[in-house]
Order: C-alpha cells, then structure tokens, then sequence
C-alpha cells in the first residue's frame, strides 16, 4: 500500500508524519510517499526521510498516487477534486468548525477519519491528538503570557525589595488547562484554576493549584469527560466568581470549550475594564469564539491596557515535538487500519475506527458531526 504524507500549507509548520514515523510504516510492508521539504517547517530534512525509506515526490503525485493520504490541516477544494474517491484520508480537519469541508468529502464519497473525533477512553489515549496537542498549547501559553507581562512569574526577595508572584487564573482544567497550570507553577505563580467539571478539582489540587468552585453544576456522565452547557442560574453566579477572581490576576489562560459549540464568554467587558494594566490574557478557545469578549482570533487586542491574545495554533509554533507527538498517535491509529500484508482494512466493529471515522462512502458516518450538519438544516 501506498502512504502518502503532505506538506501543510502555511502558517502551518508540523508534518504529519516524522522520519521515525516512516520507520515504522515501512515495517508494515507499505511504501511511504513524502512531498518534497514536507517535514522543513519542523526541521525534518527531506534526506532524513529518505534514509528512513521514504520516496520524495511532487504534491500532485502524493495526491493522485496514495491509497492512504495522511495530512494534518484540510487541503484546498481545488486538489480534493483531484483525489480518487478510494483514498482514505487521515487528519486534523477541525470539524466542528469546519462543516462545509466535511460535506465536500461527503460528497466526493471519500472514507475519511479525523483525529479529534478519536474516543475518549483509555484504549485510545496513544492516538488522542486533541490530548497532545493541548498539551503543546498549555505549555506555550504560559510563556506567551510570560513575555508579554509587565512583571515577573515568580517571587523574589532582593535588596531592592520584595517582588510578588504574577497571580495566574485558568479557565478550564482539561490537558491544555492543566499543563498550564504546571508550568505556571514551576515558573513561581500563583495559579488559580475555574472549571465546571468537580472531577478535576483533584488534579488541579495535585498539581499546586487552587481551586475555583462554583456550586450546582451540570454535568453529563455521557460528555466524555468535556463540559457541557450551564443553566442561565449557574452562568450568573459563574460570571460573578470568575470577575472577582479575574480582577486580581495578573494573567488569565483561557481554555474553555464544548465541543460542537461556540466557547462560553466568561471573561465581559466589565470585567477587562476592572483589571490591572498591562494584564494579559491568552485565549486558546479563540477559534471558536474565544472565552474574552474581547478576543479576535489570530490577532492581539489591547482594551484597556489588558493585552489580550487570542491564538489557537500554538502547536505549530513548537513544530518538532508537536510534530513528533502527532506522528506517534497517528502510527498508533493507523496500525488499526492496516493487515500485516500492509493492506487497508477498516474494522468498523472498533470502537475507535468507527468512532474515528468521519464520512464513508458518501455517508457522514459521525454522530456527533451529523447531528450538528442536522441542526444547520
């Protein structure tokens, strides 16, 4: 079988799949078809992949020759037309805010798996994207915050005097939210963490947090570990705790979503007019509408003097390690799908195959995905 990898188109910088990744699938008795610099935005060289086994080739040979095309963003319509209907696609297609994509591949008859819609169970945590990725964007948060803050994160205790710690409040205990919190942490903060869920106070606890808990939350066994929309009673009481917390933070990391939906505000104008100058705030629910009323994604906003970031792609500013941790969850789901002949084989009895599928034979196979295309209509 052949096993095509794309080069994303900019301002993207991972590669879906890293020279050690094309180690692997040679093994699996599949040829590996690499577009050429595919890996140099995240400084894989294309010699690298060639040692690996790889064959360097043109775009449109990837294309129009791969029986499995792996990618991480969605590509142009344009090249979608020139795609044999029996190539099976594997990526990152962002498909909740991405619905027209997903009709096209709807009707294009295309077999189509997406990585965000991988399970959430402990079987599937090799292959969950969304983890690992959330962990990249936790992390770069931080330090985004960090430079752009008027003081320091940590205490210090000099002959000029004593600085205070930066005072750091989360939105949202989920992998982005809590890797946050860990690296503010390490770096001297005092860290504050909000979220519906109950489940997470313990974590955050661990890690040296504390937590902000808003009594009578809903939530929803069948979620899958996400949070779920609020009563308009809890909202209120929400805004109002997450305002007298805000106004004291220095920083706020903003990571609350639900899938399928736009990101709740939990940060208003009331509350960005009452805090301190030269506070900042990173929103990584900015490309679904951001947590800060504020926010504009892929843009910085000053309102007030509260610089307010609101960013979404922080992986692809860390493009070798968030390259290298795709391309293990992508190996991990792609060993579902192929024989030991090196065949393509999709077993939708698997939880996870099918679960990760997102259109098959001019279906739309994800009930998640289909019930939001339902509710457009």
């Amino acid at each position: 079988m052949k096993i095509g990898v794309l080069r994303e188109l900019k301002p993207e910088n991972r590669v879906a799949l890293i020279p050690e990744g094309v180690q692997a699938l040679k093994s699996l008795h599949c040829d590996i078809l690499i577009e050429k610099n595919a890996g140099a935005a995240a400084y894989f060289a294309n010699n690298e992949y060639q040692d690996a086994g790889g064959l360097i080739i043109s775009r449109q040979e990837i294309l129009t020759g791969s029986e499995l095309l792996l990618m991480i963003n969605p590509f142009i319509e344009k090249e979608l037309e020139s795609i044999d209907p029996s190539t099976v696609l594997v990526g990152f297609f962002n498909t909740y805010q991405n619905i027209p994509f997903v009709k096209k591949l709807q009707q294009k008859g295309i077999t189509s798996f997406s990585m965000e819609l991988v399970p959430r169970t402990t079987r599937a945590q090799a292959m969950d994207v969304l983890s690992s990725m959330s962990t990249v964007a936790g992390y770069k948060a931080v330090l985004e915050a960090a430079s752009r803050l008027t003081k320091f994160f940590p205490m210090f205790m000099t002959a000029a005097g004593t600085i205070k710690p930066a005072r750091v409040l989360i939105l949202g205990a989920g992998v982005a939210g809590l890797q946050a919190l860990a690296v503010a942490r390490k770096l001297g903060a005092v860290v504050e963490v909000f979220d519906v869920r109950s489940a997470v106070k313990e974590e955050v606890l661990s890690l040296g947090g504390r937590f902000v808990e808003v009594e009578g939350a809903k939530e929803d066994a069948s979620a899958g570990g996400y949070a779920v929309e609020q009563t308009e009673e809890y909202r209120e009481k929400q805004m109002e705790l997450i305002h007298q917390h805000a106004v004291k933070s220095d920083v706020i990391i903003a990571t609350a979503q639900i899938p399928g939906k736009k990101a709740p505000v939990l940060v208003k104008m009331a509350t960005i007019n009452a805090m301190k100058r030269g506070s900042v705030i990173i929103d990584l629910a900015a490309s679904s509408g951001g947590n800060c009323e504020y926010t504009m994604d892929g843009e910085i906003v000053v309102e007030n003097g509260v610089t307010i970031v609101g960013k979404s792609d922080f992986p692809s500013d860390l493009p070798a390690d968030a390259s290298r941790m795709y391309n293990n969850n992508m190996i991990s789901f792609i060993k579902l799908m192929i024989t030991k002949e090196g065949e393509v084989n999709l077993d939708f009895n698997d939880d996870i195959v099918k679960g990760t599928c997102l259109t098959h034979k001019g279906e739309l196979v994800n009930e998640r995905i289909l019930n939001i295309v339902k509710s457009e209509k």
